[in-house]
């Protein structure tokens, strides 16, 4: 007699709530629609449920190709030992909603994140110069405004609009049509090698003329392509700074392992962020 299968139990996935998010849509895009969703009041709190084994990954935005850098997952990754295992590029199309039935004459105020409404300015100022607008937490929570009150509209991806019930009137109304955003897959242990491979690490200099010439050295000398290179307060000392860079390849990959050897001897410390696999944009 055969055995019955064994139904796979789908990963629980702490995210940036609430619901109807552009957080959500990542979790989505990298982990498809089975996923037990955790969600986070905050950034940090992804990463404490994380930590803390409540979750088995983590989905945390971590740059908009508009708005550039989210600083709060930055320095969440200087204070974790989470590894970075996955990252998604998420297409941001906002839209402008109301309740079913709803029409523009209605409309009042104008709510979103105050992310959103800045990606739209330029749209906003043509379609609505007088109209009022309202800065909210989430995307989310202006999309419940608008289904409690015909007179608000939100500014909201489409995932809020299938959430909530939602209409949606103008759609693609972001002034840059090429935004998008950067998120981050957080978990517990380290990802192999797939041959398509990103790697991110933190590097801590000394205080000294030259400092970061000569970080960036190695990887002119050894041909390693650098994707992105940013700096933030290291949180240990006044005016003290740390890199963080990505660069193409994986940290088993030969090439990778004698940046690392190159790298600690110029260097006060490098910390290892994750390597894992690309996102395909």
């Amino acid at each position: 007699m055969t055995a019955p299968a064994v139904k796979k139990v789908a990963a629980r996935i702490a995210f940036l709530g609430p619901k109807g998010t552009f957080s959500q849509a990542a979790v989505q895009q990298h982990f498809g629609g089975d996923a037990q969703l955790l969600e986070c009041a905050s950034i940090d709190d992804v990463f404490a449920a994380v930590a803390a084994g409540s979750a088995e990954y983590g989905v945390v935005p971590v740059e908009n190709s508009t708005e550039g850098a989210i600083n709060n997952t930055q320095d969440c990754l200087i204070e974790s030992r989470l590894f970075i295992v996955g990252e998604e590029i998420v297409q941001i199309e906002h839209n402008l909603m109301v309740q079913p039935g709803g029409s523009r004459q209605q409309i009042h105020t104008i709510a979103s994140h105050k992310q959103s409404l800045a990606q739209c300015r330029r749209w906003l100022q043509v379609n609505f110069p007088s109209i009022s607008q309202r800065e909210c937490a989430s995307n989310a929570e202006a999309a419940k405004l608008a289904l409690a009150d015909p007179s608000v509209a939100a500014i909201a991806g489409a995932i809020a609009a299938d959430t909530y019930g939602l209409e949606i009137l103008e759609r693609a109304i972001q002034d840059q049509h090429h935004n998008s955003t950067r998120f981050l897959v957080l978990a517990n242990a380290r990802t192999e090698s797939t041959g398509r491979d990103k790697t991110s690490i933190l590097v801590y200099t000394e205080n000294k003329p030259g400092a970061l010439f000569r970080v960036l050295e190695p990887f002119e000398s050894m041909q390693i392509s650098l994707t992105k290179i940013e700096t933030r307060p290291s949180k240990k000392e006044a005016w003290e700074y740390v890199f963080f860079i990505d660069f193409e390849g994986h940290r088993n990959d030969p090439v990778v392992q004698r940046l690392f050897e190159k790298l600690a001897t110029c260097t006060a410390e490098v910390k290892l962020l994750g390597s894992y696999p690309m996102a395909r944009r």
